[in-house]
């Protein structure tokens, strides 16, 4: 497939290459939305599943727990099955799960079905995950890659809210035993209309040519990419796939890049959820669907910013200024115990702006700096590795604040973002503007500008 073959094609339907890819694009936010509404439910749900099934505590607490348990195993596992199978299978297996799972979620008797669907739930949002961001990246061209990968982490967002506000006004609407089953069933919806979407979408070419079958792959970027990959060949060198090779050479300090920067910032984000009742209540708010609502609003402006500024101010400045400014909004949370209800309320919009901004970097930059024989690997990975940060919001720090208090907590999460801080300005590189083949280069090339 020569450049001039690949730029006639597109002289010829210049509109069937950005078709393709903003199909692409949406159908893997798609996926992002049911992840989204998948996690979003269970705040709402779980309370009134606890009385209809009469759940104990521990099993409270596995249930909330399993679609993050599921998540972990789930990135771990099928971000390396998506770069030995390809992307296009997972693509629609892991929409089938949710579509499933949703199903099943109605129809289950006791807790232990409760927890089993739940948990293989988790594991397809960990897939999905890796297939998304490796898929998107593989298509995007040069000039759009950066907004459609952060455009994932925006569709994620607008999932949990949809998920979080539509659950708590089914529970007000519903008054009988039955409104938590309707709740998490809800996510059939989005996965029935997102399944239905990726149906007859192809195979990424840089995929195909990795492994050795450069026919499909040829066909596929003439059909539907042409200039794009003329500017950025195709492989045609065939590669393998291995685990291992994240932890090898240069790979090693991108694994561990995605993972440090990645756990930072996802572990204060918890904290403050787990703090947020406590804000609310300085200020004088009483209603927790109030605050929950507030959170994810704030949250969704601040993805929806990021993923605006993405390319103008580049991965690296971008990731290295929200860990900047949190880190200090942090400390004053942390230090400032008689601090006003004004004081509070500052820091907490302000890291929650800052944060969800920076947080679109968690399907950038896993989706650039690794190769495509382990682009997915390396997805899932990072995704697994920040559930350690969840689990520790989740479950050590409300056993932290009652030990210690909300003022040593917050330091901890201060601490946690200054080495976020520190990780990106010693290894962030800035993948603004690269091709895909350029980006995926040792991070002492791409460097840091």
């Amino acid at each position: 497939m020569t450049r001039n073959t690949v730029e006639e094609t597109v002289a010829v339907d210049p509109g069937r290459t950005r078709r393709l890819q903003n199909r692409i694009a949406l159908c893997a936010g798609g996926g992002e939305v049911c992840d989204g509404w998948v996690l979003g439910v269970i705040g709402p749900a779980l309370p009134l599943a606890r009385t209809d099934l009469g759940l104990s505590s521990l099993w409270t607490g596995l249930i909330g727990a399993a679609s993050l348990v599921g998540l972990f195993f789930g990135g771990l596992v099928f971000g390396w099955v998506t770069d030995k199978v390809g992307r296009q299978k997972m693509y629609l297996l892991d929409l089938l799960v949710f579509l499933a799972g949703s199903v099943l979620q109605f129809f289950v008797t006791d807790a232990a079905q409760l927890f089993g669907v739940r948990l293989v739930m988790g594991i397809a949002v960990g897939a999905d995950y890796a297939i998304a961001g490796a898929l998107v990246a593989e298509f995007a061209p040069r000039r759009r890659r950066g907004r459609m990968l952060a455009g994932l982490i925006v569709f994620w967002y607008v999932g949990y809210t949809l998920a979080a506000t539509s659950g708590l006004a089914l529970s007000t609407w519903m008054t009988d035993d039955s409104a938590w089953r309707w709740i998490m069933a809800s996510s059939v919806l989005p996965s029935a209309v997102v399944l239905l979407a990726r149906i007859g979408t192809p195979e990424s070419p840089q995929w195909l040519a990795g492994k050795g079958r450069m026919a499909e792959a040829d066909a596929i970027a003439r059909r539907y990419l042409g200039a794009d990959y003329g500017k950025d060949p195709l492989r045609r060198t065939r590669t393998t796939t291995r685990y291992a090779t994240l932890f090898v050479g240069e790979h090693s300090r991108k694994t561990l890049f995605v993972s440090l920067f990645w756990l930072c910032q996802v572990t204060p984000f918890f904290a403050i959820s787990t703090f947020l009742p406590q804000v609310l209540d300085t200020l004088g708010v009483s209603d927790p669907s109030l605050g929950e609502i507030s959170l994810n609003a704030f949250l969704l402006l601040g993805c929806v910013g990021g993923a605006l500024l993405i390319d103008r101010v580049g991965r690296r400045r971008l990731l290295i200024h929200s860990f900047l400014v949190t880190t200090p909004a942090l400390l004053v949370l942390g230090l400032w115990s008689g601090a006003s209800s004004g004081v509070i309320l500052t820091c907490f919009v302000v890291f929650a702006l800052f944060q969800a901004a920076a947080s679109v970097l968690q399907a950038v930059y896993p989706s650039e700096v690794f190769p495509t024989e382990i682009r997915a690997t390396g997805l899932g990975f990072g995704a697994a590795m920040s559930r350690i940060g969840a689990a520790a919001g989740t479950f050590l720090l409300p056993m932290g604040l009652d030990s210690w208090g909300v003022g040593a907590v917050m330091l901890i999460c201060c601490a946690c973002s200054l080495v976020g801080a520190l990780v990106s300005i010693a290894w962030a590189p800035e993948t603004t503007g690269l091709e895909l083949s350029e980006a995926a280069r040792p991070l002492s090339v791409t460097g840091a500008s």
